[in-house]
């Protein structure tokens, strides 16, 4: 790619001479410099004027864009900018240290989901948990490139402040990045689709969430297979920059944009797939809002992606890319983190249960009105449901030994009638917390009646 000068501060020979040496200043910048000098009315030794003189400089910007080879732009830039006493800008810190904060959240959440589930859990590790491993390693690849080959090599700096052999380690680091952050997206989505099979695969759903995961995985291959031979040849990419080498690229643009409005559609449409589903299971209001409001966390990754799309902008046509590409590589690494800290929020949630479960878990003892908060009970009917929770557990036992005999069952009637059959009934109802949501499918369908329960033919309940 291509990158011009936006601004070229002006300096004349003589206040050169005073701060560096002019065979410093490229020769083809040395004579704009002059033509440009010749219409000025700044003094030859008045350098505040000419850096100051806005005129002055669109004309030397003009002539150097012309006259001047890129590498002798950059080289006159950083002169008269060093001459002008122009301040040196420096955002790499900030950006290490968004990388390194925001990486390290995604190790420790997803490690504490990982042991929760390998552990405590009486399941094994699912095919979601499994993709977000792989999701956490493409993204801790992310947190050490972010480290070590871009901050190293000048993002966050003007690009004329940059050495030309660190611009294009740059832009080869960028090239490998490009395609981590698709294959990223691809697995966060994965992940996040494998869990709601867990949820809702015994539904009428499952079929649109094969169909949304068959579509995301060849979105993201199509999409890596593009970054990764988007330049013939693919040297290209990274040698461009200097317009000394030869070959041609797709439109990098067309590329970033279509790959971020499809993302953003997904993930809505994600989102939908599993609200469509709750007013369908058998819960408290209040717990279908719970579990509406866990799975709309999700949204705060569109809101990022959304705000990512202000980068794209002038993605490939800037003509500063180490400072201005500074906010896509922030924004997409906040990205990234944000989707694997939000697709362990249930499996965090867990933990607090199992830890906390006074704060956050369910607790009944005996009868009281919190059974009625789990469990709409269907007394009437029979119907009877059970919730499993892998966090602390609270059991009611009920139960009803009604003593009887011969004698009492003749007691109130004529002699040799009987009053109906006695007997005892003894039964445990255990009530958990819905939110573990997996699986679903007890949620839905009521528990086949235990034979051993029915009663005898004209025979009553005494309560």
């Amino acid at each position: 790619m291509r990158f011009s000068l936006t601004a070229l501060c002006l300096v004349v020979w003589c206040t050169l001479a005073a701060a560096q040496n002019t065979t410093d200043l490229p020769a083809c910048a040395t004579s704009c410099l002059g033509i440009a000098l010749e219409r000025s009315t700044c003094a030859a030794t008045d350098t505040a004027c000419i850096c100051q003189d806005k005129p002055l400089q669109a004309s030397v910007q003009g002539c150097v864009l012309q006259s001047c080879t890129v590498k002798d732009a950059l080289v006159t830039q950083n002169v008269t900018a060093t001459s002008c006493q122009a301040p040196v800008r420096d955002r790499s810190a900030k950006f290490n240290a968004i990388s390194i904060s925001l990486g390290a959240i995604s190790t420790t959440v997803v490690a504490f989901r990982i042991a929760y589930q390998h552990f405590a859990a009486p399941t094994s590790l699912g095919r979601d948990d499994w993709f977000i491993l792989l999701l956490l390693c493409a993204g801790l690849s992310s947190t050490f490139l972010n480290s070590f080959g871009f901050v190293s090599n000048g993002i966050g700096k003007d690009i004329w402040t940059v050495p030309f052999k660190n611009i294009t380690r740059l832009i080869q680091f960028f090239y490998i990045q490009e395609i981590l952050y698709f294959a990223q997206i691809a697995l966060l989505k994965t992940s996040i689709l494998f869990f709601y099979m867990r949820i809702f695969g015994h539904t009428d759903i499952r079929k649109f969430i094969w169909g949304t995961m068959i579509f995301n995985a060849a979105f993201g291959v199509v999409f890596i297979f593009i970054a990764a031979f988007q330049c013939k040849p693919i040297s290209y990419y990274w040698t461009s920059w200097d317009g000394e080498h030869q070959g041609h690229c797709l439109d990098i643009n067309a590329i970033v944009w279509a790959n971020a409005g499809i993302t953003i559609v997904l993930d809505f449409w994600m989102l939908t797939l599993p609200l469509s589903q709750i007013t369908a299971l058998t819960l408290h209001w209040k717990k279908k809002i719970g579990v509406t409001l866990m799975f709309c966390v999700g949204t705060f990754v569109t809101v990022v992606s959304i705000l990512r799309l202000q980068t794209l902008v002038a993605f490939a046509k800037t003509r500063n890319p180490t400072w201005d590409q500074f906010g896509i590589l922030t924004w997409s690494t906040i990205e990234i983190n944000v989707g694997i800290i939000c697709a362990c929020m249930p499996a965090l949630r867990l933990i607090l249960v199992r830890f906390f479960p006074r704060i956050l878990g369910s607790t009944c003892q005996g009868t009281s009105d919190l059974s009625r908060y789990y469990v709409k009970s269907a007394s009437n009917t029979g119907n009877h449901r059970s919730r499993r929770h892998f966090g602390t557990e609270s059991h009611a036992r009920s139960s009803n030994r009604d003593r009887g005999d011969a004698e009492s069952a003749s007691s109130d009637g004529p002699e040799g009638v009987s009053q109906g059959i006695m007997f005892t009934k003894s039964f445990n109802v255990d009530f958990h917390d819905e939110t573990r949501l997996v699986p679903m499918k007890s949620l839905d369908s009521p528990s086949p009646p235990d034979p051993t329960h029915s009663k005898p033919q004209g025979a009553k309940d005494d309560w």
